[in-house]
């Protein structure tokens, strides 16, 4: 065999290996969706993998191939939220130069568009109290937080009422179901961070 069919043969491997990953990570992603469209909608309760493949349009034996427990896959739906958001986060902590105006900004979201990614990750994170494999993730949102908070205080006391503030802010924002003001929020955060420099 000539290296140039060598070649060939090797790279159609190639592609053929390449494309059968990305056809499994589009297929985990319509899964993670689909869960993720149920906990919207009928909450965390709803989340089996009978109910979850019929919302993604494929058998449930497909489900359990990617994702072989329940907890894999709320852990799986709770991650693709909480990625999102400590993406945002680590951006504010490392590019922006008032982070507070960020953070409110994130906040303010959950009475916006983003809503439905607060709701799910809301859910998620209140089931993690029955199942502990989720706690690790849950936790990812308050561990992000407290970290925006250590570039304005060193004070841990300041620290955790700032996170609880933000967790309090959020349920808020959902309960009322309407738009919040993004400069009502940074004044709120911003007096709890003055406790600091008393």
């Amino acid at each position: 065999m000539t290296d140039d069919a060598m070649t060939a043969e090797h790279d159609g491997e190639h592609e053929t290996v390449d494309g059968r990953k990305l056809r499994g990570r589009l297929r985990r992603a319509q899964i993670i969706e689909a869960t993720l469209e149920i906990v919207r909608r009928d909450g965390a309760t709803g989340v089996t993998h009978r109910t979850v493949a019929k919302e993604a349009g494929i058998t449930t034996s497909l489900t359990l191939y990617y994702f072989a427990t329940l907890d894999d896959l709320l852990i799986a739906a709770l991650t693709s939220v909480t990625d999102e958001y400590t993406r945002r986060i680590r951006h504010l902590i490392d590019t922006a130069d008032d982070p507070l105006t960020g953070l409110a900004e994130l906040i303010a979201e959950s009475g916006g568009p983003g809503r439905e990614r607060a709701l799910a990750e809301r859910e998620l994170s209140t089931l993690a109290a029955r199942r502990p494999a989720l706690r690790p993730i849950a936790r990812r949102w308050r561990d992000n937080v407290a970290e925006l908070a250590r570039t304005q205080t060193d004070d841990t006391d300041t620290i955790e009422a700032f996170v609880a503030l933000s967790d309090g802010l959020c349920t808020a924002i959902l309960l009322d179901d309407h738009e919040a003001d993004p400069d009502h929020i940074r004044a709120v955060l911003r007096k709890a961070l003055h406790r600091s420099s008393r």
